[in-house]
């Protein structure tokens, strides 16, 4: 019999705040000593009182309308409760059956063709402490503990573990662009859970969902799914029966491992959170954060296309990632030939960021030292090969192109005497090469400019040695 995954996605992200949820500790934990960002409201002490923290909500109504979301007038925060070692009031503040967003969707792309996928909701709770495993100890940090977090759950649209990777993929670009969150995966400040369930094909009833949880990277996401999805369709098969449990992504092993029974809502025994005010959503303010949206990377990926004469694969490539499209659209109001810029800056700058793994903020070439090392070429100064060596220079250094070619004598070779006496020399030197080219074989030509160009260094001006030896192997 044959199987079809459903998958969904939870996707936890750290909003970038200056305070946490609900008190004014300062949510930049990351280089802080343990339970130094603390006060008596995250830590859960008695009689406290949280306070809402407007800037985390604008964050979350800002993705959500990113997403396409409905924004109802009316929500509120309620109370859930578990009992961990990180939770130290015994419930953390979330949302349960009102939240600041519902329904909506996001499109991505797999194998060049489009799909969406629905958001069910986008909501904002407290994060965690987090629980540090040494030996036979566990000793816990609060200085995350009440951190804005923002959960964007899915609906079960996805069906492949390639999907889902191109999902987060394209959230984390719109979670970017937004200002909203890092993308910082490694250091947990977005933290991604997916649900699976395993049906026969072309029936719709769903089968048992499992979760898994520890997915922090787009490829532990794709083989924990892989994983998953042969695991349950082998118990299928063998007639077994697949429980709703909470799985843990085992990468050193590459399995999923049980951690516990998964709990159902009424678990949790959500209810009203009695400390905060409920939230009326004014429309005018809705209709404020939507105005000051930014431009999204598709409809930015779209402007390329049709704008600067792009390839829409180009153009997606270079909206991946908001810095490098604004980096790449400074070069083009600088050197407005915006395919001849993207093919630098997918090409030789990518390569180069690739090889050292940096981003491109990392980045010495200024946009307006790009313009100038495609001026020198345009102009026949220098070669192409000789720019892509300046142009790794000017990466490592940062110095302007002219300098460098000026410093390193690149200029190439113009001057009419001197090609013409460097042309004269090859085909004498190339009999062979010479007669083939006269009986007809006209590809021996560029073996012939080869030579001329690694007699000059490759500093020679391949135009006018091309039209040289046309016309002087016109007189032979």
């Amino acid at each position: 019999m044959e199987y079809e995954a459903i998958i969904g996605m939870e996707v936890h992200a750290q909003l970038l705040t200056e305070s946490k949820m609900f008190c004014r500790c300062s949510a930049d934990y990351a280089a802080a000593e343990p339970n130094t960002h603390v006060c008596p409201i995250c830590l859960g002490m008695p009689g406290v009182l949280p306070v809402i923290n407007q800037k985390a909500v604008e964050y979350t109504i800002m993705t959500a309308l990113a997403l396409n979301c409905q924004i109802p007038e009316f929500s509120k925060f309620d109370r859930k409760n578990y009992f961990y070692p990180d939770l130290p009031k015994g419930y953390q503040i979330s949302q349960y059956d009102l939240p600041l967003s519902r329904d909506g969707w996001l499109e991505i792309e797999v194998g060049g063709e489009a799909k969406c996928i629905g958001t069910e909701r986008v909501h904002l709770e407290e994060d965690t402490a987090k629980l540090f495993h040494l030996g036979g100890h566990s000793l816990v940090d609060f200085n995350r503990s009440g951190v804005p977090l923002m959960e964007i759950v899915s609906r079960p649209d996805i069906r492949t573990p390639e999907e889902a990777r191109q999902y987060l993929t394209k959230l984390r670009t719109i979670l970017g662009y937004l200002g909203v969150n890092s993308g910082n995966m490694e250091e947990g400040a977005m933290r991604c859970e997916a649900n699976i369930s395993l049906r026969p094909l072309g029936r719709k009833e769903l089968g048992t969902k499992v979760e898994v949880k520890n997915l922090n990277s787009f490829r532990s996401v794709k083989l924990a799914l892989e994983y998953e999805i042969e695991r349950q369709r082998k118990i299928l098969e063998a007639g077994g029966t697949i429980y709703q449990e909470t799985m843990g992504w085992d990468e050193a092993r590459g399995v999923t491992v049980v951690q516990r029974t998964k709990e159902y809502a009424h678990d949790y025994r959500y209810f009203p959170e009695p400390d905060l005010p409920p939230l009326v959503l004014r429309r005018e303010w809705v209709e404020g954060i939507k105005a000051r949206l930014p431009e999204l990377p598709d409809a930015k990926r779209d402007r390329f296309v049709e704008q600067c004469g792009l390839s829409r694969y180009d153009a997606g490539v270079l909206t991946a990632e908001q810095a490098v499209a604004h980096y790449f659209e400074s070069c083009v109001r600088a050197y407005p030939d915006a395919k001849t810029v993207a093919n630098w800056v997918t090409g030789e700058l990518f390569r180069l960021l690739k090889a050292i793994d940096v981003g491109i903020e990392m980045v010495k070439i200024t946009p307006d030292a790009l313009a100038e090392l495609l001026i020198l070429v345009e102009k026949g100064t220098i070669s192409i090969s000789i720019a892509k060596d300046v142009f790794a220079e000017m990466f490592e250094t940062g110095r302007p192109p002219d300098e460098i070619v000026r410093e390193r004598g690149l200029a190439q070779i113009s001057d009419v005497e001197t090609l013409s006496r460097i042309v004269d020399d090859v085909i004498a030197a190339n009999p062979k090469a010479v007669a083939e080219y006269l009986a007809g074989k006209e590809p021996v030509l560029r073996f012939l400019v080869g030579q001329v160009m690694k007699a000059t260094r490759g500093k020679a001006n391949p135009k006018v040695v091309n039209e040289f030896l046309l016309e002087k192997l016109k007189r032979e």
